[in-house]
């Protein structure tokens, strides 16, 4: 797995439980797939310059313990399966003070064409970097 997320719960993620609030696990989800992506070739200006994207096509999130304020957050992550448009992937949320697992979520995500609106194959270069980090769950 590498790395694609570090930070911290904050304040104002909390819910009216003290806890952090579920969309607040999906927006640091989100920010490790992009580091995820870039890590594959598919950058910021990958997507720019080829009128490229990426759409989610299905995520399941697993809420393992709970955090709060001020607890540290650290992303782990790795593809789990690349076919020709679409990778799947793993994150595993991690306090890295505990190394206790907080949380995971599974996507799987498709490679499309912005100007067509329709799915379109991975580069080549991208589907090597994706199979050179292919692990089980």
């Amino acid at each position: 797995m590498i790395e694609t997320y570090r930070g911290t719960v904050r304040q104002v993620e909390l819910d009216h439980m003290g806890h952090m609030n579920v969309q607040w696990y999906t927006a640091k989800f989100d920010e490790a797939t992009w580091h995820l992506f870039a890590a594959l070739g598919l950058t910021p200006a990958y997507f720019r310059d080829c009128n490229r994207g990426m759409a989610a096509l299905d995520q399941h999130t697993k809420y393992l313990a709970e955090v709060t304020a001020g607890d540290l957050l650290v992303c782990r992550s790795k593809v789990l399966a690349v076919e020709n448009k679409t990778i799947r992937f793993v994150h595993h949320m991690i306090d890295p003070t505990t190394e206790t697992l907080v949380a995971t979520t599974e996507l799987v995500g498709a490679h499309f064409d912005r100007e067509r609106r329709k799915a379109c194959p991975l580069p080549d270069a991208v589907k090597a970097a994706a199979g050179g980090l292919v692990g089980e769950g």
